[in-house]
């Protein structure tokens, strides 16, 4: 059988070279190439086409789910295997729902990560323990409407502080559409202004 071709994607240089050393070492594996960011990995995923693209998320000058969500957008062929050391559900479920093939945290062991790897490329779903554990969790709970992946995204950023202007720059939309998201916000956690919002996003476990 073909070696399976692999893009790493990881802001980290020390974790990038650590894990092209791995798959460098073990028969059966291939890396094309390596990406510091979602816009890069995008980018290169189209230029190489690996089989999969192990995608770290959070990352300066382009995160993971907006990559895999470009890359969704596309229809490129190859898998998404996330591999971060987030397991928070505000990070699980919008990769999961942008597409991501696998979730898989980066304190798994070596052969789990191989396997993952194999499972990704033949398209078939792998996830770590942790994250199973927690998404049973999350669908076993009462929870009132769920916000959408936009919508988490506009969330996380007014928790940091950020004002409208800049958090229409940073995910590419008009501040009316900001405002759209934060009227949708506001009547789905049953709030009124930005502050409950957050402290209720903290409350229910929607921000980490």
């Amino acid at each position: 059988m073909a070696d399976i071709t692999l893009l790493i994607v990881d802001d980290h240089p020390v974790v990038r070279d650590g894990l092209r050393g791995m798959f460098a070492a073990t028969t059966g594996f291939e890396v094309l190439g390596e990406a510091a960011d979602g816009r890069e990995a995008v980018v290169l995923a189209e230029e190489l086409r690996p089989d999969v693209v192990l995608m770290d998320l959070r990352m300066p000058g382009g995160g993971g789910v907006q990559a895999i969500t470009e890359l969704t957008r596309r229809g490129l062929p190859c898998k998404v295997l996330v591999l971060t050391t987030y397991d928070t559900d505000t990070d699980t479920i919008p990769a999961i729902e942008a597409g991501a093939t696998g979730y898989l945290l980066k304190d798994a062991p070596r052969d789990d990560l191989f396997d993952a790897v194999r499972a990704a490329a033949e398209g078939r779903t792998v996830l770590s323990p942790a994250i199973v554990s927690r998404l049973v969790s999350r669908v076993r709970e009462p929870r009132s409407e769920s916000l959408s992946t936009r919508e988490l995204e506009v969330l996380r950023l007014v928790a940091r502080g950020t004002g409208n202007r800049e958090i229409a720059t940073e995910l590419f939309i008009s501040e009316a559409t900001v405002k759209t998201h934060l009227t949708h916000i506001f009547a789905k956690l049953d709030v009124k202004d930005r502050a409950a919002a957050v402290a209720t996003g903290y409350d229910r476990r929607l921000l980490p």
